[in-house]
């Protein structure tokens, strides 16, 4: 089917329209992804700041719930956003600093882009440009309708007749209740907009309250019923649009009495001093009058009714873009490129929040079968044929599990700062690829940073495993995140310039070696996740080519968090030829002014004797520290790497650590083995040795060992992102290494590569 009969989008951009798609709604329209639109009037006149910024942000995470992406629409400089950045909505709702937003209806639309306006776009002028887009699904709080006295006055809001000329399913709380509802149905009748309440009973809703006393003429209780009205209009190639009243949450009916005599109140006053005359300036009075009579209780229902519409709104998408994908002669919202998009407006003085921490690596699907009995016999075996148990699905890679952990973590802690972390990954133009990115938005992860390759498969990695957990067999496919393009991936740093810089071990040669160079020369830390003792010594070539550009004092990587089979690798590595790492000038120079004497060896004697936890003997003591050469390897590496966060599984985390001398709370610091603490002060470097038991885990509460490492690395970057001098303290220190090993137990007891428990806040108070 011609574009043009799909939608117009691509026609209005060929004339030069003055529209501006955010990626993800780009992305979404693309790949055929359920969208729903959102309105901005609610945001810049219909509720006081901040609550209408955290409505706006709450709505758009009512949506992702669902799978569904948020659309927020506004006028930004004179252009039309179609998805905003969080800083333009921020923009948007601080009605002080911007006091002269615009509310934009279908009369307003051309004049405030010539004069180059920002505005907040109504119910008619968002079903304008969802229309225009393609997107089937918006969600609002209240319709305009037929004021009061409507009959004489010919006050009739806009919203009624753009629902005959837009093709979308409008997902309200009904009719606003300061209108009249009832020649407001009867209005809607006579311009043949279909009304359904999408409820347990046919009351049509009144805004605060579930009954406005009228019936609507249809009922729908499911999203799928929902969207196959909507559906059967495409295919009647019915152009109006449909109305879905969802009643307020039931938790609201009993002030919903109370807020209609406030309702009533506020109409007289306003017919009495002739704000109802003042057309568009009428409802906003209204409303904030209502809010002053009811002391705010109208606000707190405004906010839930709102919130609910968007829930059920995400809901409708989803299962409209189910229909349109069994039915092939569907349309599909799908914008074909390449067509001109001007880059986004960006407010002055105040751009997209950048990310501070960014992780390059892999993302993955694990898809994971586990046969429900054990087989003795290769009769019994099952090869060949299928066996009955379980199969799961979840998201995986070590880049993105990292990613996640930081995530949920940071946005915990530190709630202004959820966004700031950026996961750079590829992933393929197919089911798993949209996969990874709708779950990942769901969790409110960013997913500007997901780069689609469609020449390639996202990363599955497909294992089968026998009852008892040991696995079988499988197949990993996972080649796509070595064809990452090093180009895009410095285009991503350049332009967050992010304070830290993590990597794992699944990236190419070319891609590592980039990436370091770039960040030595901008200044910028490095963390590097060996992921497994085969690919653990990538890192290496691009250590050996950054040597001749750092200072003595400077390691080439500034973390890494090897376990004890990887740090060996990594050293052994080192050592051979044609690296020679530990024959270079450099690794001889911050070596010799560490000047380690007899006084560290016998203190790592007395260090190696404790016992590795304090609560559990079993475990035995920290003789491995000398018996299998891991403090001397560490040391060794150093100059390397400037910190280690050494994995020693049950025996806990070991951080090693090279430090200017006289520059932090260390130099203060003396050797002291009861503390599990070594401390070499050199000529002009200091050497920290410390050893954390670890937390104690019952047998019982391990469910999955898969992410554990993984979280425990996240856990350290969200306290370097919140801090980037936690390394400097001992006190910082053991406070970021304990939430780092709390993160990791949590996710053992979990099924997940990362356990969602992360966001619940506890971890900041362990």
């Amino acid at each position: 089917m011609p574009m043009a009969k799909l939608h117009t989008l691509v026609s209005a951009l060929d004339r030069g329209a003055p529209i501006d798609l955010h990626p993800e709604v780009e992305d979404a329209l693309r790949t055929n992804k359920p969208l729903v639109a959102l309105e901005t009037t609610i945001i810049t006149h219909g509720m006081p700041y901040p609550v209408n910024l955290d409505t706006a942000r709450s709505v758009e995470q009512n949506v992702r719930s669902t799978g569904a992406i948020p659309a927020t629409i506004g006028v930004l400089g004179g252009r039309v956003k179609i998805g905003l950045e969080a800083s333009q909505l921020e923009y948007l709702a601080d009605t002080k600093a911007n006091p002269n937003s615009v509310k934009l209806s279908r009369r307003d639309i051309a004049s405030a882009i010539a004069l180059g306006k920002d505005g907040g776009t109504t119910c008619s002028s968002t079903l304008i440009f969802a229309a225009l887009a393609g997107i089937k699904v918006f969600a609002t709080g209240g319709l305009g309708g037929v004021h009061r006295g409507g009959e004489s006055s010919m006050d009739v809001s806009a919203d009624l007749q753009e629902l005959t000329r837009c093709p979308v399913g409008l997902v309200s709380a009904g009719v606003k209740s300061i209108l009249d509802i009832g020649r407001t149905l009867e209005y809607l009748e006579t311009l043949g907009v279909p009304v359904l309440t999408y409820g347990k009973s046919a009351d049509f809703p009144a805004f605060y309250s579930p009954r406005s006393g009228f019936k609507s003429p249809w009922r729908v209780h499911d999203p799928e019923t929902a969207a196959n009205v909507l559906f059967t209009q495409w295919k009647l190639g019915m152009t109006n649009g449909v109305l879905f009243g969802v009643p307020i949450p039931e938790e609201y009916e009993a002030v919903g009495e109370k807020l209609q005599e406030a309702v009533e109140k506020a109409v007289i006053e306003s017919e009495e001093n002739g704000m109802s005359r003042r057309g568009k300036e009428a409802t906003p009075w209204l409303l904030k009058r209502v809010g002053d009579l009811t002391q705010g209780k109208s606000l707190a229902s405004n906010v839930a009714l709102i919130e609910n519409t968007a829930l059920k709104g995400g809901m409708i998408a989803v299962a409209y873009t189910n229909l349109q994908q069994v039915n092939s002669q569907a349309p599909q919202n799908t914008i074909s490129p390449p067509y001109p998009v001007t880059p986004a407006f960006k407010v002055a003085g105040d751009p997209r929040e950048p990310a501070s921490l960014a992780v390059i690596g892999s993302a993955a699907v694990d898809i994971t079968a586990q046969a429900a009995t054990l087989h003795h016999t290769s009769a019994e075996s099952g090869l060949h044929s299928t066996s009955p148990g379980s199969v799961s699905l979840t998201l995986g890679g070590v880049g993105r599990n990292v990613a996640e952990a930081a995530h949920r973590i940071i946005s915990a802690q530190t709630p202004d700062l959820s966004s700031a972390t950026l996961l750079i990954s590829s992933i393929g133009d197919d089911s798993f690829g949209r996969l990874l990115t709708e779950e990942s938005g769901r969790i409110n992860m960013r997913i500007d940073g997901l780069m689609r390759d469609p020449s390639q498969r996202s990363a599955v990695c497909n294992m089968v495993v026998d009852a008892a957990g040991a696995l079988i067999g499988g197949v990993a496919d996972m080649d796509i995140i070595r064809t990452l393009d090093e180009n895009k991936v410095l285009d991503q740093l350049k332009r967050h310039v992010p304070g830290l810089v993590a990597l794992d071990a699944n990236l190419a040669p070319a891609t590592l070696k980039s990436v370091v160079q770039y960040c030595i020369e901008k200044n910028i830390k490095t963390f590097y996740e060996p992921t497994s003792v085969i690919k653990s010594t990538a890192i290496l070539p691009a250590i050996v080519a950054s040597l001749h550009t750092l200072d003595a004092n400077q390691s080439p990587i500034t973390f890494a968090s090897p376990n004890l089979l990887e740090l060996a690798e990594l050293y052994n590595t080192a050592r051979l030829d044609p690296l020679e790492l530990t024959s270079h000038d450099h690794w001889w120079k911050v070596i010799d002014d560490f000047a380690i004497g007899a006084e560290f060896r016998l203190s790592l004697g007395q260090l190696a004797r404790l016992p590795a936890s304090d609560t559990d003997a079993g475990k035995g003591t920290l003789s491995f520290l000398i018996d299998d050469g891991i403090a001397q390897m560490a040391v060794n590496l150093l100059p390397f790497f400037q910190n280690l966060v050494i994995k020693c599984g049950a025996l806990g985390v070991i951080i090693a650590m090279r430090i200017p001398a006289g520059t932090s709370a260390w130099s203060n610091e003396r050797s002291n083995p009861r503390r599990r603490l070594l401390v070499v002060h050199g000529n002009s470097e200091m050497a920290v040795f410390k050893h954390f038991p670890s937390l104690p885990v019952a047998p019982g509460d391990v469910v999955n060992v898969t992410g554990a490492g993984d979280t425990l690395v996240g856990a350290v970057l969200a306290a370097l992102t919140q801090d980037a001098d936690a390394f400097m303290t001992p006190e910082s220190l053991e406070q970021a290494v304990n939430q780092a090993q709390w993160a990791a137990v949590e996710t053992l007891r979990s099924s997940l590569a990362v356990s969602p428990s992360l966001s619940e806040g506890r971890i900041a108070h362990h």
